[in-house]
């Protein structure tokens, strides 16, 4: 049977497991695909913690971690166009990533262009995403100033290269240690800590005309009163109550192939880069996760299998 790595209830990483798991069926509307590659996230342990999706239901154990997943197509469902048997092809998956077989929705997959590797399309459906979400809900005029907070991070780092591609001029919020990592992204590194607000005055005198916020608490705070106009204020780090009452909002996410498209074509034109720190196998996904879950990981990290 296809090996999985899932978690068997609400926890922390002792509910994890290897386990043997039968093949997928694509139902009305997917693809199966043999996994190639997975993109690790934040977001895979906080759901195994408990978080739950908007209109999402009661989780059925064992679930497979992992939410996006880049692969060769091996099945396609009923309804579904634009897709053969052997496509290569990357997208979101709601049941599970770090799996030899994974299910996609073919309304929000793309084709894999034969210059991107399948381990750079992995890292696209969420982080990269994400950040490029974000910065076209900003909409900020070429020549603006927009100050990342997070940009250490795969939404963050993708988000400064996202915004330099668009031309804006890009102040990123990390620690001291990414300081080095930021700048070769193009942005003007503040280090983060107590009295930022202080510290991107200086390094951005003139003012800052949109933040992207990827931490919350007390760093979004400070941001939003760089900000004159409290709707250029966004974040994927906080609540949506947290972020209204600063006067901002939170990360529409457009969740279509198109900006998947969008994105690969930015990673094969050399605008954006995954910077995948780290690929372990799939029998090593409990330490692709634990680097993640740790908090302090440079750039992307992604799950191989078969490759």
């Amino acid at each position: 049977m296809p090996k999985a790595y899932v978690y068997t209830r609400h926890g922390g990483p002792e509910t994890e497991a290897f386990a043997e798991v039968a093949r997928p069926g694509p139902g009305p509307g997917e693809l199966l695909i043999a996994v190639r590659a997975a993109g690790v996230n934040p977001v895979d342990w906080k759901l195994r913690n408990g978080l739950r999706r908007p209109g999402e239901g009661e989780a059925r154990f064992p679930v497979v971690l992992g939410s996006e997943a880049a692969g060769v197509v091996e099945e396609i469902g009923e309804g579904v166009t634009g897709f053969a048997v052997g496509d290569e092809v990357f997208g979101n998956t709601p049941a599970g990533a770090f799996a030899e077989y994974a299910l996609l929705p073919a309304a929000v997959t793309a084709h894999k262009p034969a210059a991107l590797s399948f381990t750079d399309a992995a890292t696209l459906p969420v982080a990269a995403a994400t950040a490029y979400d974000g910065v076209r809900q900003l909409d900020l005029p070429e020549g603006a100033t927009l100050l990342v907070v997070g940009a250490g991070g795969g939404v963050g780092a993708a988000a400064v290269q996202i915004a330099r591609a668009r031309g804006l001029r890009v102040v990123g919020v990390a620690s001291e240690a990414k300081k080095d990592f930021v700048e070769s992204l193009g942005a003007v590194h503040v280090a983060s800590g107590p009295d930022l607000a202080e510290r991107v005055r200086a390094a951005a005198p003139e003012g800052v005309d949109g933040v992207y916020d990827l931490v919350g608490g007390e760093a979004l705070a400070e941001a939003a009163a760089l900000l004159a106009d409290r709707t250029r204020l966004i974040t994927a780090g906080a609540t949506p109550q947290a972020v209204a009452a600063l006067g901002g909002s939170r990360v529409e996410r457009a969740r279509t192939a198109a900006v998947l498209d969008e994105l690969a074509e930015l990673v094969v034109g050399g605008e954006l880069d995954p910077h995948v720190s780290q690929t372990f196998p799939l029998d090593r996904a409990d330490q692709a996760l634990r680097a993640v879950e740790g908090g302090h990981t440079r750039g992307k990290i992604v799950i191989e299998v078969g490759i």
